[in-house]
């Protein structure tokens, strides 16, 4: 019998969790409130001003996930810290939604963003997760905002926008609705109330399934108000930051991944979920031989409709995903195949992206995995939600699941 890769044990997967929060713990604290977001690779802050919702956010996740590795209270203690920042400054009391920028506090970008919310109900499901009690509340209350502002029953999918005083814009997102589920996905876990689950369920096969459809089985960024592909939105702009023209490699393994979450809850979903396996394959064993750059390795960042790279940067994150995603799929499947692909990606990761001296991820890499400076926004270190995200599955595939 072959043995396992050691990025298949669980003290690699913990030592680089550990890895990760050694870099942002306890450096990324304000003692003023929330988060530092903005960090060189050497850890010094270029932008202690700045706060964006997403991030804030997912610094709670990110200090939930490392209270449930070590159990350490200080790291509760962060959680709790991020929390109250969140409903304190980015939230906004006179319409009740969340400001998406802040700059030292003060909100300079006021847009409601259904993204940003999934990251809002990802944070309170975590925190609730660890025991903080407070963050029950927060899980409904985000839950219903979302309801009552983005959900289309017609639809069955979350619109992505609106004004401060609830205009909906005519922009259609999966990326929004991808995050949703996740969110939703998290909440269920948190609470094991099934409304957040059969929410998931609905947004999954929607996406994956009737909106794939209309790209020949991948799914496309962008649609129109009445969620028909718009194939023009963003064309000049396949680098955009939340909404790139183009396939996303990185968000066909995500779905992937989320369709093997919710097998994990099949017992509790309100369908036969027969097709999610499948389909998980399906996304991922279509997605990784188009993506991957045989030259230079790693996974391209975006995709053109007739299948060439259309921004060959290596994103962090796009490796972070779709390692995960390959290690549920080996471990669900049996298929060894997707191991192979699990340590290909992890190696190409420790050989280019992992800092070896500092710790933490390089953000984005040239096609030939050479770093970009402060010429590509935002530089340096931001958060690790996505790759520790992917050790947290990884430690579930080779049976060592966090608790």
């Amino acid at each position: 019998m072959t043995q396992p890769s050691p990025f298949q044990t669980p003290a690699f997967l913990h030592a680089q969790l550990r890895r990760d929060i050694a870099f942002f713990h306890p450096r990324t604290i304000d003692p003023s409130g929330g988060f530092f977001h903005y960090l060189n690779d050497d850890g010094s802050i270029y932008d202690a001003a700045s706060r964006h919702l997403v991030n804030s956010a997912r610094m709670v996740f990110c200090y939930a996930l490392a209270f449930r590795l070590d159990g350490k209270e200080e790291y509760r203690d962060a959680v709790r810290h991020g929390l109250r920042f969140l409903e304190e400054k980015h939230k906004q009391a006179e319409y009740g939604g969340y400001a998406w920028v802040l700059e030292n506090g003060i909100p300079v970008d006021r847009t409601q963003h259904c993204y940003g919310l999934a990251f809002v109900l990802l944070a309170h499901a975590h925190a609730f997760r660890i025991g903080i009690s407070e963050a029950e509340t927060g899980i409904s209350a985000t839950f219903e905002l979302m309801e009552r502002l983005f959900w289309s029953e017609a639809d069955g999918l979350y619109a992505d926008e609106a004004s401060p005083d609830g205009v909906v814009s005519p922009y259609r997102g999966q990326n929004a609705n991808m995050h949703s589920c996740e969110a939703l996905i998290a909440a269920f876990e948190a609470t094991a109330d099934e409304r957040y689950l059969h929410r998931a369920e609905l947004l999954a096969r929607n996406i994956t399934l009737r909106q794939a459809a209309l790209g020949k089985g991948w799914i496309w960024e962008h649609y129109h108000s009445d969620w028909q592909v718009d194939w023009e939105y963003n064309r000049h702009d396949s680098s955009n930051m939340f909404r790139p023209w183009g396939y996303q490699p990185g968000h066909m393994t995500e779905w992937s991944k989320l369709l093997l979450l919710l097998e994990r809850h099949r017992a509790h979903l309100q369908h036969d979920g027969d097709w999610l396996l499948p389909r998980a394959q399906a996304l991922f064993d279509v997605t990784m031989p188009l993506a991957w750059d045989a030259q230079y390795g790693g996974l391209h960042y975006g995709l053109a409709p007739d299948g060439t790279a259309c921004d060959d940067d290596k994103y962090f994150w796009v490796q972070a995903e779709s390692l995960a995603t390959a290690a549920l799929l080996a471990q669900r499947s049996g298929n060894a195949e997707y191991w192979d692909w699990y340590n290909k990606l992890w190696q190409y990761s420790v050989d280019h992206l992992i800092d070896p001296q500092q710790g933490g991820w390089y953000r984005i890499l040239h096609r030939d995995n050479t770093r970009y400076g402060p010429e590509k926004p935002p530089h340096g270190k931001t958060d690790f939600y996505h790759p520790m995200g992917a050790c947290l599955e990884s430690l579930h595939a080779v049976g060592c699941a966090l608790a």
